[in-house]
């Protein structure tokens, strides 16, 4: 196919060819006489760095790997942008595949209307309480869990587990404390559709306390608005601001985190 090609390219004028491409013959030759750009030639430069970088590790690296290499190992920075089109014109893919994520759509035992409706605010302890469970990540693939509840008088924390599974047990210990320690109190208990708060034995375990479920609607992350304050400012203020290695030095930083803002919700 290809010496075909070039055999019709041999024995075919230019304006032939310009006619088969559809484009001007003053375009070939101000194409042909063109001056390469510096972008040009930082983008023919960058090509074959990012080959080799490719070829060098057995083509496992993707455009964001590709970027950090370039950038650790020569005396420019280059953006994520440039790179990825770069690779695309290339026709380099890692041969890592990256694991697509599987949700199984589950159909919930249990729901409760939306009783909270948004009412934010509470005159005393143990009134309304809101819960929720927030992922975070430490070393290369490692993901903790933190489930709170978080009453709405004071918006302190009543309780909270930390895990490394996101499942029943770990949202039931969380409610099993808060009712230890303050068993006389009978709030209002508001969650999402999570299918921890939808399941039957959720139910069971808030109705034996004497607890009213209620949830936010579907697709309405606002009904839980309070919830996921607490969580924006502990990740702004205390999860965003460092790199952590491992499950215990990131279980350590948040409980100190809660606790000091139940120092603060004392002084206050």
């Amino acid at each position: 196919m290809k010496s075909s090609i070039w055999q019709y390219r041999k024995n075919c004028s230019i304006s032939e060819l310009c006619e088969f491409a559809g484009i001007p013959r003053s375009a070939y030759y101000k194409w042909l006489n063109r001056r390469v750009s510096a972008n040009e030639k930082f983008n023919q430069e960058l090509c074959g760095l990012i080959k080799d970088a490719y070829e060098e590790k057995n083509g496992i690296l993707g455009y964001r790997q590709v970027i950090i290499k370039l950038n650790r190992e020569n005396d420019f920075h280059v953006n994520e942008k440039r790179i990825l089109r770069l690779m695309r014109i290339l026709q380099l893919k890692s041969v890592c595949r990256r694991r697509r994520k599987t949700y199984v759509k589950s159909t919930p035992e249990i729901t409760a209307e939306n009783i909270l409706n948004r009412e934010f605010n509470a005159d005393h302890f143990g009134e309304k309480w809101l819960t929720d469970v927030t992922e975070m990540k430490y070393g290369i693939n490692g993901k903790a869990y933190l489930s709170a509840i978080l009453d709405l008088a004071d918006k302190s924390i009543v309780s909270f587990v930390i895990g490394s599974s996101n499942n029943n047990a770990f949202v039931f210990e969380t409610l099993d404390i808060a009712h230890q320690e303050h068993p006389e109190v009978k709030p209002l208990f508001h969650s999402d559709r999570g299918y921890q708060y939808t399941s039957k034995s959720f139910r069971k375990k808030l109705e034996e306390a004497g607890m009213t479920q209620s949830m936010s609607r579907v697709s309405r992350c606002i009904d839980n608005g309070l919830m996921e304050v607490f969580w924006g400012m502990l990740k702004s203020e205390m999860y965003y601001l460092k790199k952590f290695h491992t499950y215990d030095e990131l279980k350590e930083t948040v409980c100190d985190y809660i606790d000091w803002c139940a120092t603060c919700q004392v002084d206050n």
